[in-house]
């Protein structure tokens, strides 16, 4: 009985590109793939027609034979498992077809070094130090490489491909019709092993030791902030290449700044007197006192703005503003002579808006608020 045409046999045009044989030939193996009919032998031999013909057309060599002599040209040894002769894996077909899907494919992967895990350290700063910057030391917990092997693992320095997986460092498992790849569990997808282990590290090429390390901070950085040391993680595995150090920055609270951004907070107490009848008053700043020049009739609350008083940003270079909130004091601790001057000041003051704007403003709130309530 002659056999059908590839092409026809996997319903493709004889210019069908690889991804149209794979689409055609994944489409056929799903319908008669023998798991899915059991009993059905007109199915399986489909199944078995398609995979002979998806073998040849799928190879450039195959397919430029057959197309110039036919089955002639393509003919296999006799003996074989599928018709005519055909012998192959559909382990393998199916590795190529779904290989985008697991990860896997038909060809052999170099084994792939596990790059050393990044590590994180929380740094506790001052303001001062956080706006100013700072060079501090800090001693780091992590795993090295052992410098009695070199971080190979292996006490002579040699090592073997793996017997399991062939130095590839993947091993093929068949779950039905399909074909995954996973690590290789006998060398952890090293693709070597190790017959005589370093004593030092126990074959693991790595050790827990403390590292020393000096920290630039720049000026400018704020609470969360991170610095990258690159290089200074834990070493990789089996040589590769060592993670990164993060320095996370958390700044203290200060007892007289808030910060914000680039701007800095303070609240200021003020003398009632110096409030009534202006005058000036001595600030704190990080870089020394200034004067600020306080206006008569201040009141609770003001805001006053010192412009280029705060923080240098670490990103834009601008420096922010320190920003004064009043709050007037009232005296506390007076003497029976200043209680008598104060009642002899209060009983100048008329009580009326011209002395107390804002308690007069509040009054008639409440008076507002009240005949509402009773209308």
């Amino acid at each position: 009985m002659a056999k059908a045409d590839y092409y026809e046999t996997l319903g493709v045009s004889k210019s069908a590109g690889d991804d149209d044989l794979k689409k055609a030939y994944r489409r056929l193996a799903m319908k008669y793939h023998p798991d899915r009919n059991p009993d059905d032998e007109a199915a399986q031999d489909k199944f078995k027609q398609a995979k002979e013909a998806y073998e040849v057309l799928k190879d450039p060599q195959k397919r430029s034979a057959y197309d110039r002599f036919g089955h002639a040209g393509v003919n296999h040894s006799p003996g074989g498992g599928g018709p005519g002769g055909f012998q192959g894996d559909v382990g393998d077909i199916f590795g190529d077809i779904f290989g985008d899907i697991f990860g896997g494919g038909g060809g052999r992967r170099r084994p792939q070094r596990q790059r050393g895990s990044d590590l994180r350290y929380a740094m506790d700063l001052d303001l001062e130090e956080a706006v100013s910057g700072a060079t501090r030391e800090i001693r780091v917990p992590t795993l090295g490489g052992c410098k009695t092997c070199g971080g190979s693992g292996a006490k002579d320095g040699e090592k073997q491909t793996c017997s399991t997986c062939g130095g590839v460092g993947q091993v093929r498992m068949q779950q039905g019709i399909f074909s995954v790849q996973q690590t290789c569990p006998a060398c952890q997808g090293n693709g070597q092993q190790i017959s005589n282990p370093c004593d030092d590290c126990n074959g693991q090429g790595r050790k827990h030791e403390t590292h020393t390390l000096s920290v630039k901070v720049p000026s400018g950085v704020d609470n969360g902030d991170r610095i990258r040391l690159a290089g200074e993680g834990e070493a990789g595995a089996n040589g590769a290449s060592p993670g990164d150090l993060y320095v996370e920055v958390r700044v203290r609270p200060h007892r007289i700044f808030e910060r914000d951004g680039d701007d800095l907070y303070c609240e200021v107490p003020l003398p009632f007197t110096l409030a009534a009848m202006g005058g000036e008053l001595e600030i704190p700043t990080l870089e020394g006192q200034v004067k600020l020049k306080i206006p008569q009739e201040t009141q609770t609350g003001r805001m006053f703005r010192l412009k280029g008083k705060g923080v240098k940003s670490v990103r834009s270079h601008r420096t922010g503003d320190l920003m004064c909130r009043v709050a007037v004091e009232t005296p506390v601790n007076l003497t029976r002579e200043q209680k008598d001057l104060l009642r002899q000041f209060e009983s100048t003051l008329d009580g009326t808006r011209r002395h107390n704007p804002r308690s007069q403003s509040w009054l008639d709130g409440v008076k507002e608020f009240f005949d509402r309530m009773t209308s």
